[in-house]
């Protein structure tokens, strides 16, 4: 068996017959569960001294030996994108991202994303979270504007992924919703990845997880709702997939909104969400940092349209 830095996990007694992902997950392994696969598919998660797979069932006796690699080099090239950023030290660097801007490379943005930024921003950041994600935690969808934390150690990025894993993370959102809400509330909807439509998220899934979002009305328009949304979860698109289900498309989302985004009075360019506050424990620190940030200029122009109407 090759070597291996630590002592093994050795699987007690009383364990229940747990896939190796997610018993790892359970032992406290501050990596997220994709993270957790691709090094059972690398080979880096041995069980008895031999590979496995992510669905092996564990039983008493096994004995789990882990090898996290050092970062490996990318490919990606930096570019010279300016960044709006809010806080930054030697563990993180927290950025209020525009609307437009992808985080990620993915196909069709192999340019121009917050990586491409970052990495040309924090020169030693290259590989920390995976070869095409470096140091990113959470994401927000191209066209959501907002709060982003990012981490600069794999460390921090395994400090901050367990915040949102436990969902302990304070998320504070401001959406702009098509029609006139009664009150506030909460939306309990388990959600994923559409059985028929394979690039949107909902509740006829096949693969559901379950997702709760509490909102709160901010300020009432003839024909639209300013609104405080707070994931208690975070799943891909869950506002957008809450409040359309709720009846209250975002406004400007074109994916889940349906004729009344259609037919909505003001054209937005993009749908109106905005992750506008953001609160975690820091990794080295462990204070609680908060952070907040004010409405964009294309929203706060839609809302003066609407008061003024």
């Amino acid at each position: 068996m090759p070597t291996f830095p630590t002592s093994p996990i050795v699987v007690p007694n009383e364990s229940q017959a747990y896939r190796l992902d997610l018993y790892l997950i359970k032992k406290g392994l501050t990596l997220t569960r994709s993270q957790i696969q691709r090094l059972i598919l690398e080979k880096q998660i041995v069980v008895n001294g031999a590979p496995t797979r992510a669905s092996y069932k564990v039983k008493k006796g096994d004995q789990i030996h882990i090898r996290i690699p050092p970062p490996t080099p990318l490919d990606l090239v930096p570019e010279a994108i300016p960044l709006d950023i809010l806080f930054e030290d030697e563990c993180l660097i927290v950025i209020n991202k525009a609307a437009g801007m992808v985080v990620h490379p993915a196909p069709g943005h192999y340019e121009g994303t917050l990586v491409h930024a970052l990495l040309h921003h924090c020169k030693d950041l290259a590989g920390i979270g995976g070869r095409e994600r470096p140091g990113i935690v959470h994401r927000l969808d191209k066209e959501t504007s907002g709060i982003l934390v990012v981490a600069k150690t794999d460390e921090s990025h395994r400090y901050l992924s367990k915040q949102f894993k436990d969902h302990s993370i304070e998320r504070t959102y401001m959406a702009l919703v098509c029609g006139k809400l009664k009150k506030g509330g909460k939306i309990n909807l388990a959600i994923g990845r559409d059985r028929i439509h394979r690039k949107k998220i909902s509740s006829n899934t096949t693969h559901p997880r379950e997702a709760e979002t509490h909102y709160n009305i901010v300020e009432r328009f003839k024909t639209a709702t300013l609104v405080e949304l707070l994931p208690q979860t975070g799943r891909t698109h869950q506002l957008r997939v809450h409040m359309d289900h709720l009846g209250y498309p975002i406004v400007g989302d074109k994916v889940y909104g349906g004729k009344s985004v259609k037919t909505f009075e003001i054209e937005t360019g993009r749908h109106m969400l905005h992750a506008a506050k953001l609160g975690f424990r820091h990794p080295t620190r462990k204070e609680t940092l908060r952070f907040a940030s004010e409405l964009p200029a294309d929203m706060a122009n839609v809302l003066e349209k609407l008061r003024t109407r």
